[in-house]
């Protein structure tokens, strides 16, 4: 039974898994918009909306859980820069954006993983 078995395990031990999530989500943060697999940017686009989520409440604990997580310079700009741009957004702040792209060793598919930006809105009247 594959109860309480969320996530994939990238054929890594939990230490190299949590590394290379941790680089994934701190990449995406300091670039803002990365190049991987499929599998892979599914795993950190969960791992980075839930650090989003969390430093959108702008309090000293979430500003401490984020720099648990990712390196200082990724941390403060997520708490500081990102963070606040999607106050008002309920979720779904980054997007996967399918290429054609493959990977020269096993051929898989390679996605932009990227931050959704808030188009300007245009009043209806």
């Amino acid at each position: 039974m594959k109860h309480l078995k969320k996530g994939k395990k990238f054929h890594r031990k939990t230490d190299q898994r949590k590394a290379l999530l941790k680089g994934l989500a701190a990449n995406l943060i300091l670039k803002e918009r990365i190049k991987t697999t499929l599998a892979k940017a599914k795993a950190a686009r969960s791992k980075v909306e839930k650090l989003i989520t969390m430093a959108k409440k702008q309090s000293v604990v979430a500003l401490r859980r984020v720099k648990e997580n990712l390196p200082e310079k990724a941390a403060n700009k997520l708490y500081y820069e990102i963070a606040p741009l999607y106050k008002d957004r309920k979720g779904g702040y980054t997007r996967i954006i399918k290429t054609s792209m493959r990977k020269v060793r096993d051929a898989s598919a390679l996605v932009i993983l990227e931050f959704v930006k808030e188009p300007k809105t245009i009043k209806k009247e």
